[in-house]
């Protein structure tokens, strides 16, 4: 575990020319007005005999630094990884010396130096964090032994025991390191679930649009059909009035055999399409239909069945649920997935779970592949995370054996969409590897079995994808099927 821990934080997948000019000069600027107040209120408050002069050059650098940059980049200048570095290491170099100056490690501002490290690790990438963290450990056992001492106006110095300044060095020392790894670890997190949440929006986009363009098609073959057959009509009936004149005739019978050809277009456009209200909600088994459709040719069978019977025997009884892009997307990632590693078969199950007096729904899809690894179960759902190993054999083409292909991004996917539909999404494995490997040779028909790999369920409250009893009912809308063979 400490070593996979150690992997990912290593990874320089937190990269990114994330870092503006003016964000580091904005905070340079705050540190000089932070550093010469307290110089003054040293100086004028607390009786502190500083080096004026140096502090004043020291702050002055800083200064200078900030105009320089201003004057020849914009402030709007998104920093390559060595310009921010180099920065980072201007900024330590220079509080280093003001410290140097002012106490060294006895300075209650030596915390100051863990500013620098903390932004390297957020944003840089991972030679640069290691860079600017070495030379932060560095210049603060620098301070632990050179720096000048806090005098007072009277001339007493403020002396700090030895124990207390290594306590400081050690507390520092700690603090560098664990910043750095902490630090990088929520932002190589942060990156990794932007991209993937990148993903899944690209995802539910595509999706979106294949069902608008899926219900402006079925909009446009009901709408064409009338002047359609209006047209075979009329010129039907004009070649039999030119029976006479066989070049006009000719031509009408062009007329009628294209608005044949346009019928059997429309014929397919209109196959997959709905009307408004079928295009809004759907049986349950139709929808999953739709969502497994793209894998069905893959060399696994994928078995659909309703409270344990088989979706053809379920017919007007089961569900009818609210047809999204969301739901269908997140349905055909699981598919997917299960059709990846399973061995023959996938089982989709659709239940009505009863919970606190209610009804909800629940779609459990699994395979009889090897099931998901024991150690990642608590981490799948997570994008980036490597799945499980893949079947013996692969009919449809795909890697045998080995290890997993893929990083978790297609689970991640459907576990953000199914829960933006308000599913509740969990995953398992059917049965441990041993029992699986010493079951009995003899089983029930494919229809009657039960998942022996990886099973994931979504689970819905009632009311969240399941139409009402009115609305499941209602009336279909204008888009209604149409056919042209009565013409």
């Amino acid at each position: 575990m400490a070593a996979r821990f150690l992997q990912e934080l290593m990874r320089g997948e937190a990269s990114g020319r994330w870092v503006r000019l003016e964000t580091l000069t904005t905070l340079r600027w705050l540190a000089v007005i932070g550093q010469a107040t307290a110089v003054i209120l040293a100086d004028l408050v607390f009786g502190l005999d500083l080096p004026r002069v140096l502090a004043a050059l020291v702050i002055s650098v800083s200064v200078v630094f900030n105009v320089i940059s201003m004057q020849l980049f914009p402030p709007t200048m998104r920093l390559s990884h060595r310009a921010a570095a180099f920065s980072m290491l201007f900024d330590l170099v220079q509080v280093s010396a003001l410290l140097a100056l002012t106490g060294g490690l006895s300075n209650p501002f030596a915390m100051l130096l863990l500013a620098p490290v903390t932004i390297s690790a957020s944003a840089l990438t991972l030679r640069a964090t290691i860079i600017v963290s070495a030379a932060a450990l560095g210049l603060v056992s620098a301070l632990a032994h050179l720096s000048l001492p806090l005098r007072f106006a009277d001339g007493t110095i403020l002396t700090a025991p030895p124990i207390y300044v290594f306590g400081v060095w050690v507390a520092l020392t700690i603090s560098v390191l664990f910043m750095t790894f902490y630090a990088r670890r929520v932002s190589v997190e942060t990156y990794r679930m932007s991209r993937a949440l990148a993903e899944a929006e690209a995802a539910l986009a595509r999706e979106q649009r294949l069902t608008a363009i899926g219900g402006l098609a079925a909009a446009a073959a009901h709408e064409l059909g009338t002047p359609l057959a209006t047209i075979k009509l009329v010129s039907g009936e004009l070649a039999r009035e030119l029976s006479a004149q066989p070049e006009l005739k000719e031509d009408a019978e062009l007329i009628r055999a294209q608005a044949d050809r346009c019928r059997v277009i429309l014929a397919d456009l209109a196959q997959g399409g709905r009307a408004d209200e079928q295009v809004r909600r759907a049986p349950v088994s139709a929808v999953i239909e739709e969502a497994a459709e793209p894998h069905a040719g893959r060399g696994r069978r994928v078995v659909i069945r309703i409270e344990g019977k088989p979706a053809a025997e379920a017919g007007p009884e089961q569900p009818t649920v609210r047809r999204s892009p969301e739901l269908i997307h997140g349905l055909r990632n699981l598919v997917q997935n299960a059709v990846d590693f399973a061995a023959e078969t996938i089982w989709i199950d659709v239940s009505r779970p009863r919970a606190g007096g209610g009804q909800g729904l629940r779609i459990t899809v699994g395979d009889d592949g090897p099931g998901f690894p024991e150690e990642l179960l608590q981490r799948l759902g997570d994008p980036y995370v490597t799945s499980r190993p893949r079947a013996a054999s692969r009919p449809d083409g795909g890697k045998t054996g080995g290890e997993a292909a893929g990083m978790g991004l297609g689970l991640f996917i459907a576990k953000t969409l199914l829960e933006r539909t308000g599913a509740r999404v969990s995953f398992a494995n059917a049965e441990p590897p041993a029992k699986r490997r010493g079951r009995a040779a003899e089983a029930p028909p494919v229809e009657l079995r039960r998942p022996t790999g990886a099973v994931v369920a979504a689970v819905w409250p009632e009311g969240a994808i399941i139409a009402g009893r009115e609305e499941a009912r209602g009336r279909l809308g204008p888009n209604e099927r149409f056919t042209l063979d009565n013409v």
